[in-house]
């Protein structure tokens, strides 16, 4: 179970305080009752939170671009990175409990990007948009004003996205290859500003950071492993030397590639000689020497020098040209918008996500991704133990639940028939940032805590489909048993409200 349970406290007038021994938990004017009866096929459901960013009103260009372009990019290199991580973690157990968490965060992205290049394609969204353009274009044509104001909007859109894609493209590839997906290159882009900072004039500046610097680095050599991150550079530098554009730094990585025997080579040779990938050279080094000769070490340090010289690539002719095109795309799509919400005006448009509170509503409902291809509306743990992989970093199941599981022993979390809810999916709209929302019924009763999106759905960020487009919740019912049950917690129940019995709504 995903989740944590906080018990807040407050002063004897039930107001916010600093610690005391003194304070009381804190008694909010209301709370949320938690259902025992979950929800079924065709049942209301909302969920509150602060949605991060979805982008609904974009242009096919804009979207085409997404879809067809950056995300099989963005794909390839993370599939890459993914594979070869996999590979060392299904052979070392150490290796596997150092990097799950890193490896959850690389698929995450990954995933997304996966779903919505299939569900823009599945689904239609690039001709869905055509359509709605054609529309727009041809009631503008009718009404001399908006044709005045807005004839251009729609043809400049689509130039510009034209100009910008190989810039997009191009910093996808340096920062996803170069920084995101590997640890020792993505470490030396954090400390980059810090190592040229220095000045033998004003070393304070430099050897003030010292200390922050030491602690985030141990932090950082603790779940290390340079023999799986070197394997992952081996990749990295591969994708970006046979697919990034030859000026852009392409062309000098294959050369250095060439040079060294192979892209698996040049990574060996950049590890083997670089202090970043070693904890006490590196540690070492901050420790014993003067800050000039810190500063003087890791500037030359080949690590370094091949972060710096794509980063400085990247600064003069790549993002000069989107600080320059990013503007008039910002400003010509909030100018798009202000036309469709005047062009359509029986069209109701809701405001896209900014990680602001919002409510979002639906039905509790399974889907069809593919063709013969159903899902249910409900998972349960019968399901989980389908899945149970003795050993394995992704699908091991506690013994103890294991235990329960065979006896049954649910108490009062099971359905009628027996079985134990663990998640249910519905048409909600959610993003990145609903992950812990709470989902409730019609009656304002907990249902679920909101945790993710079928990927199949993902597009939903840019074209949301109810028919494809599905939020995923853990079931209340599951929560409470782990609590109760399974963690021996049950307790804790004394100070929530549990119901029980649907209420049917007045008409």
């Amino acid at each position: 179970g995903d989740f944590s349970i906080f018990r807040v406290y407050a002063d004897k007038d039930n107001r916010p305080a600093a610690y005391s021994k003194d304070n009381k938990p804190y008694r909010p004017g209301h709370f949320l009752p938690i259902s025992l009866d979950g929800a079924d096929e065709g049942d209301f459901s909302m969920v509150y939170g602060f949605p991060g960013a979805t982008n609904e009103y974009l242009t096919e260009a804009a979207i085409r671009q997404t879809g067809e372009v950056l995300d099989p990019a963005r794909v390839a290199i993370r599939d890459r990175a993914l594979k070869v991580m996999d590979g060392f973690m299904r052979k070392d157990p150490a290796v596997k409990i150092s990097y799950v968490a890193r490896y959850a965060s690389i698929a995450n992205a990954w995933k997304k990007w996966l779903g919505e290049m299939q569900g823009l394609k599945t689904y239609k969204a690039y001709e869905k948009k055509a359509v709605y353009e054609a529309d727009f274009s041809a009631r503008i044509q009718q009404n001399p004003d908006w044709n005045l104001r807005y004839k251009n909007l729609l043809p400049r859109l689509r130039q510009l996205y034209k100009d910008i894609e190989p810039y997009v493209l191009g910093r996808d590839y340096y920062l996803e290859t170069m920084v995101r997906n590997n640890e020792l290159l993505g470490t030396v882009s954090g400390l980059g500003s810090w190592i040229n900072s220095y000045d033998p004039k004003n070393e304070a500046d430099f050897s003030g950071k010292m200390d922050r610097i030491k602690t985030a680095m141990q932090g950082f050599y603790k779940d290390y492993h340079p023999q799986v991150d070197e394997a992952v550079l081996a990749a990295m530098l591969e994708m970006f030397g046979e697919n990034a554009r030859a000026e852009w730094g392409a062309e000098e990585v294959k050369s250095m590639a060439g040079e060294a025997g192979g892209y698996a080579m040049l990574a060996k040779n950049i590890f083997e000689k670089s202090v970043f990938a070693q904890r006490n050279k590196f540690m070492g080094l901050l420790e014993s020497k003067k800050p000039g000769e810190i500063a003087e070490t890791l500037r030359n340090d080949p690590a370094f020098k091949l972060w710096e010289r794509l980063q400085n690539i990247y600064a003069s002719q790549i993002q000069p040209k989107l600080q320059e095109l990013q503007p008039q795309i910002t400003l010509l799509q909030r100018q798009y918008m202000a036309a469709q919400m005047e062009v359509f005006k029986e069209k109701r448009f809701f405001p896209d996500a900014n990680s602001t509170l919002r409510l979002t509503y639906g039905k509790i409902r399974g889907f069809s991704p593919r063709d013969a291809i159903q899902y249910e509306f409900q998972t349960d743990l019968d399901g989980v133990m389908e899945k149970y992989i003795p050993g394995d970093y992704e699908f091991d199941v506690p013994q103890k639940l294991i235990d329960l599981w065979k006896a049954k022993d649910y108490g009062q979390y099971a359905t009628a028939d027996g079985r134990l809810p663990v998640a249910c999916i519905g048409t909600n709209h959610t993003t990145g940032g609903n992950s812990g929302s709470p989902a409730l019924d019609a009656n304002g009763n907990l249902i679920g805590l909101n945790f993710d999106r079928v990927w199949e759905g993902t597009m939903s960020d840019l074209n949301y489909d109810p028919a494809i487009c599905r939020n995923i919740m853990v079931d209340a019912r599951y929560i409470l048993f782990i609590v109760d049950k399974f963690g021996g917690a049950g307790y804790l129940l004394n100070e929530m409200k549990l119901v029980k019995g649907k209420k049917k709504r007045k008409k």
